[in-house]
């Protein structure tokens, strides 16, 4: 891209860093004490009953699954509702006759749901690590799926934003799929846990190899290979990206 190119993709970001910032009680806290409540139901309930890999103690196991699934959410709240919501309001105009480039509004889109599922995700885990121990094994695994993970998510986010016409249809795109694929995915249990047929169902998960993944670096152990979450996770993201960036390539549902 060209220095005309990326000083409007920043100055996108900067504007969509901002308007989430603006109300972060709303965007960042409420999803943490969100998590902490997830924490504090089921750590107690299961605590004494639940061990995970042997021994990981149910509470340490729960608090990675809740972070990425934070990560996860926000990420695609943060670029869905903002276009979404432009559209709505009418103010997506003043983007339009911008002569920024598709690769501008998707960095800067997408750029600024990492930082929002980011920074709810370190959130979480500030508060949620005195409730259990913690540890890192591998640290660089944590980076890089919580990159890939909240990358995927805003790239998915400007896709549901880029087709919902009204808040409703975001919603339901929401609840029908983003809901049920994240509850699916090994957040609150092992999937050996799994009958065989929901056990195969959840490895057609990506969000399972993402959240999964995203536990080996802490643990060191998973229920399946951490190079085989990153390529599903890498090629997932590449997909997802490539779609985004066609639509808005296209200008689709925003240029008429």
């Amino acid at each position: 891209m060209s220095g005309i190119q990326l000083r409007g993709a920043r100055t996108l970001f900067y504007k969509e860093v901002l308007r989430f910032w603006k109300v972060s009680f709303q965007t960042v806290a409420a999803p943490v004490l969100t998590a902490v409540l997830y924490l504090l139901i089921f750590g107690n309930a299961l605590e004494n009953h639940v061990k995970v890999y042997g021994v990981v103690g149910y509470t340490s196991f729960l608090i990675p699954g809740l972070v990425m699934m934070s990560v996860l959410q926000n990420s695609f709240a943060n670029s869905s509702s903002s276009l979404t919501q432009s559209k709505v309001t009418g103010n997506l105009v003043f983007l339009l006759v911008t002569p920024l480039s598709h690769w501008a509004w998707f960095l800067a889109y997408v750029g600024a749901s990492m930082v929002r599922g980011l920074t709810v995700g370190l959130g979480v885990v500030t508060v949620t690590c005195f409730f259990a121990p913690l540890g890192l094994a591998q640290p660089l695994w944590i980076l890089l799926f919580a990159i890939i993970g909240s990358a995927m998510m805003g790239a998915l986010g400007l896709i549901a934003g880029l087709w919902a016409e009204k808040f409703d249809q975001l919603a339901g795109f929401q609840n029908f799929i983003i809901m049920p694929m994240t509850f699916l995915s090994g957040v609150f249990y092992s999937v050996h846990s799994l009958p065989p047929f929901w056990l195969g169902f959840s490895h057609l998960n990506p969000f399972f190899y993402i959240i999964d993944g995203f536990r080996h670096g802490f643990f060191g152990v998973s229920d399946v290979s951490p190079w085989l979450s990153l390529s599903v996770a890498g090629s997932s993201l590449l997909l997802v990206a490539g779609i985004a960036l066609e639509l808005l390539r296209r200008g689709y549902k925003i240029r008429n």
